[in-house]
């Protein structure tokens, strides 16, 4: 039986990964009282006590909980930005060229960044084969369901009266200065970071994530982005498939309550427009977190996730 402990399992994240662990037959859940559960010395023998460790904590806290962790047997899962921009640290997305073996061989994994997953999953694929450039300028804009801000945000937009001008989609992130533009950069093999435009709407969980491509900027047409896709991604719980639009229309909810993602096309030859579709609490959070640990375990990659 494997020990599994939540650090952080108050917020969003954590309580999402304790709701689909809890009745699993091969994971033994340790807990702490809501007493105990930010005492530093209840934390620390519960973080060595565990073969896998999630921490669904700010970063300074979860640099903290790494540190706290005297073996070398337990492996940590880190939802937080800390670590996923550093080398000793393995990337969990496991669909990317060569990821599955480094997380499947790490006691330190970062897990992505929500609106980080959908770009990095679009570009790092045309990049690794040169079909884009890595020097190429390019823009993101980033659909998500107010869940994504975790239960402060939760709460305003579920009060019974709410500001108006959360009735309508609010961009963030103005000043681009976004935390997730440096793993975009890194983990997608870009050296220039996008025009990134985040948007919070008032639905509660779902993701849209759109690259704009012209052909001047590309090596090819539309066709072989298909094929590169298409090869690229033949494991995991990333998937493409043409034609994916509803009567012409694409909604960041398509994929709600889903923990794989999906890559389509639209746009034309002279403009094409690459899009990731996911649940920001699913592959944009506790479904690659569990994912990930799966992957330690040695199980299938989907075990307790849902992808239809």
């Amino acid at each position: 039986m494997t020990k599994v402990f939540i650090d952080g399992s108050a917020g969003t994240t954590g309580l999402r990964i304790h709701d689909r662990l809890k009745n699993r037959n091969d994971i033994e859940l340790i807990t702490l009282s809501d007493e105990l559960r930010k005492d530093t010395a209840a934390r620390k023998e519960a973080l060595n006590s565990a073969d896998i460790a999630f921490l669904c904590l700010p970063d300074a806290a979860a640099i903290e909980a790494v540190s706290l962790v005297e073996n070398n047997h337990t492996a940590i899962i880190d939802t937080s930005t800390a670590h996923r921009t550093n080398e000793a640290w393995a990337y969990g997305f496991s669909e990317l060229k060569g990821y599955f073996e480094k997380i499947k061989n790490s006691k330190r994994i970062a897990n992505p960044g929500c609106h980080a997953s959908g770009f990095i999953a679009l570009v790092k694929p045309l990049v690794d084969e040169g079909f884009l450039k890595n020097d190429t300028a390019l823009s993101c804009w980033s659909l998500t369901g107010y869940s994504g801000g975790g239960k402060k945000m939760i709460a305003e937009y579920e009060a019974e009266n709410r500001p108006v001008l959360l009735n309508a989609p609010r961009q963030y992130g103005l000043s681009q200065e976004h935390k997730h533009l440096k793993e975009m950069v890194k983990i997608s093999g870009v050296t220039t970071a996008p025009a990134f435009c985040p948007i919070v709407a008032p639905f509660y969980s779902g993701m849209q994530v759109c690259v704009p491509l012209f052909k001047k900027d590309i090596k090819g047409d539309i066709c072989d982005i298909k094929n590169i896709y298409k090869n690229y991604y033949k494991s995991g719980l990333v998937h493409f498939a043409d034609n994916a639009d509803d009567g012409g229309f694409l909604s960041a909810a398509k994929y709600s309550g889903r923990d794989d993602m999906l890559l389509t096309l639209s746009g034309n030859e002279e403009r094409i427009i690459l899009t990731a579709i996911y649940d920001n609490l699913g592959k944009g959070a506790s479904g690659a977190a569990i994912q990930n640990m799966n992957i330690l375990l040695g199980a299938k990659q989907n075990t307790g996730l849902v992808e239809e």
